[in-house]
């Protein structure tokens, strides 16, 4: 009695080839004939088709590869053929688990400032339908469909979505719309995805300023900060982090005076009588030979 070859997802070590990240799995051999077992697995569908064409969808169990016709037996068929069929047949393995896709841009608010989003969206096949959609009308390269290259597809979906809101919306404004930009988003890929048979379970979507300073501004002008003052304080923040002394006057908006002040000027000590400062007549106090120097008398 021939032995029947077992078509399935698992390597020869018993590992499971559609880990995350992996939608569809194209079996590679060319040993599926007729009585070969198809192995489906809880999480998966599989599609089978002979020349092109969709014979049929399996969902969770073993069943025995059929043609409609039955031509031929299979161990007779390996055995003429030399392991090729003529009646050849494909195994796509289609994934029932949810999965994740991540999607990032960049945006333009209504003031020309670059921002940056994060989406990342969850996905799966829901019905046997849904499987046969995502066959006919999804392409791949190699054996194998990932959520990188659905990505491929969705990415210009995403990226109009945002910039259609983002665009006329002020840079400051634009996380207080974060749920609008989500509901937009969910639209147009639930609409873009229905037509390959993937359902889109959720989305999840973060936006800031690309540039640091601007995001750093920002912060500031959550304190209630006025524009001037987030800048005057934003540029003290940077001078204390290089060891500043005058970073607190930058922050308080005032001038910052070396060892004297107003005062001592104009008050405490007139000009010309503190050491190394012009004297009236020109010299410099406190230095012999000065026009302002006075040397002390004796006792």
């Amino acid at each position: 009695m021939a032995i029947r070859s077992v078509i399935s997802t698992l390597n020869h070590d018993g590992t499971e080839v559609m880990g995350p990240g992996i939608l569809m799995y194209h079996y590679p051999g060319n040993d599926i004939v007729n009585g070969s077992l198809l192995t489906v697995e809880s999480n998966h569908f599989c599609v089978l088709k002979s020349r092109g064409a969709v014979l049929n969808v399996y969902e969770t169990g073993q069943y025995p590869v059929e043609t409609p016709q039955r031509p031929l037996l299979g161990n007779f068929q390996q055995a003429f053929y030399g392991g090729q069929s003529p009646w050849q047949y494909e195994a796509l393995f289609v994934s029932r688990a949810k999965s994740v896709a991540k999607a990032k841009g960049v945006a333009l608010s209504r003031e020309l400032a670059e921002l940056v989003y994060d989406v990342d969206y969850y996905v799966h096949i829901d019905t046997p339908q849904d499987a046969v959609k995502l066959v006919t009308h999804m392409p791949y390269a190699g054996h194998v469909l990932t959520t990188e290259a659905l990505n491929n597809y969705v990415g210009p979906v995403i990226e109009q979505a945002v910039n259609q809101l983002v665009q006329i919306t002020p840079l400051e404004q634009v996380n207080e719309k974060i749920h609008e930009i989500t509901e937009l988003v969910r639209g147009h890929v639930q609409d873009f995805l229905s037509v390959y048979g993937v359902m889109l379970n959720d989305v999840k979507v973060l936006m800031r300023p690309r540039d640091e300073r601007m995001r750093e501004l920002i912060s500031l002008r959550a304190f209630g900060l006025s524009e001037l003052d987030a800048v005057r304080y934003y540029v003290a923040l940077k001078m204390a982090e290089h060891g500043l002394l005058t970073a607190p006057n930058m922050a308080v908006g005032e001038p910052f005076n070396v060892g004297l002040t107003a005062a001592t000027l104009t008050g405490a000590a007139a000009p010309g009588s503190l050491p190394g400062l012009p004297s009236a007549d020109g010299g410099i106090a406190g230095v012999p030979g000065g026009h302002g120097y006075a040397p002390a008398a004796s006792p």
